[in-house]
Parts: C-alpha cells; sequence; structure tokens
C-alpha cells in the first residue's frame, strides 16, 4: 500500500488505469510521516526495550522500501522528553516569528520563479533550473560529493539535498547556498535509521 505513493510524490501526478483509459489527475500534497523508532517503541530505552533491540529497529524500518524512503526530504529524529523538561519554560523563537520568516522565504520563491510555470516553490526544481538557483559554492559542493559517495547517495537524494539547502539558505536569507545550508540538508538526509 505505501508503494502506491511512490508515484504521485516524485511526479505530483496519480494515474488511475482501466482496461479502456489512463487517467492522470494533479496530486500535489506535502506529506508528513511518523514512526515509531521500532515496533515495541523503546528502542532508545534501555529500561524498557524489548530483548530484540536493535534488530527490531532495523526490521521495523526494513518495510518502508528505500525507493519509498528515498523521496522523504527531512527525516528527524524526536527523542523522548523527560519528566524533568516537562515544567522548563519554552524556549526558541516563536510560532509567529517563525511563520514571519516561512512567509519571507515562500515570498522569495514567488518572485523567484515567476517565470517558470511549472516552478512555485523550491521543491519543483528541476534539471537546469535546479543546478542554476541552488549551485552551492566551492566548500558546500565538496562536501555533498564527499557525503553522496561515503554515504551512496542516489541521484535523487542528491538532488533533494540540493533543494532543501537552498530552502535552507532562503530562511537564512541568503543569496547563495553555502556550506552551512548543506551541512544542514545533509543532516536531514541521514538521520538515524533511515535510509539514503
Amino acid at each position: 500500500m505505501l508503494e502506491t505513493l511512490r508515484q504521485p510524490i516524485e511526479t505530483g501526478e496519480i494515474m488511475v488505469a482501466r482496461a479502456n483509459a489512463h487517467i492522470r489527475y494533479p496530486c500535489r500534497f506535502l506529506l508528513i510521516a511518523a514512526a515509531n523508532p521500532c515496533k515495541c517503541g523503546y528502542m532508545s530505552d534501555p529500561a524498557r526495550a524489548c530483548a530484540k533491540v536493535p534488530i527490531c529497529g532495523e526490521d521495523y524500518f526494513g518495510r518502508i522500501s528505500g525507493p519509498l524512503m528515498d523521496r522523504f526530504d527531512l527525516r528527524v529524529e524526536v527523542p523522548p522528553v523527560a519528566y524533568t523538561d516537562l515544567d522548563l519554560p519554552s524556549s526558541g523563537d516563536s510560532s509567529a516569528a517563525v511563520a514571519a520568516r516561512v512567509q519571507a522565504a515562500r515570498n522569495v520563491q514567488t518572485a523567484r520563479f515567476k517565470d517558470a510555470p511549472d516552478t512555485r516553490v523550491n521543491a519543483d526544481m528541476e534539471g537546469s533550473l535546479l543546478e542554476q538557483v541552488a549551485a552551492p559554492d566551492p566548500e558546500g559542493r565538496a562536501l555533498l560529493i564527499k557525503v553522496a559517495e561515503r554515504f551512496g547517495l542516489s541521484a535523487r537524494g542528491y538532488h533533494r539535498v540540493l533543494r532543501v539547502a537552498r530552502t535552507i539558505a532562503d530562511l537564512d536569507n541568503s543569496a547563495t547556498v553555502r556550506l552551512p545550508h548543506i551541512a544542514e540538508a545533509v543532516s536531514y538526509r541521514l538521520a538515524v535509521g533511515a535510509k539514503n
């Protein structure tokens, strides 16, 4: 069932095939998924984990195919919150500040792609447009190539890192994609328990 998501994620279309017709429908969506680290959910807690750790985690994530996982741009591990941290005052930016930063980045992308009819946001970039807009600085490119070789990034994964890095640069109000943007994008790609 999960494998049926591969085509819509990649192409933004879904095709319904019947005996006498094939019909394509637009299907652009933002997929957000969540999973426990393993079947019991306690892999990171030695006191509560089952006896099959860490193999149970590998088996659990093994149910998601490499080609499907390759289509996820961001992979973030969220550790459990300690009880002592629940009463701490909130830290970091307010939701309003984050929303303003996101809107500013979206405005930059709207202006950037005003003459590109099939491209609305960085995630839509393909081919020469991707190379032109998301080309990293020499240090960033060197890091990305090193990571691609070491961890066996697919071509799809390589391009997705570039798109995410361009978005991180937009959020940073940077005209160019630099080494820190590539490093952050790579960190989301190589999260624990995720396939490349």
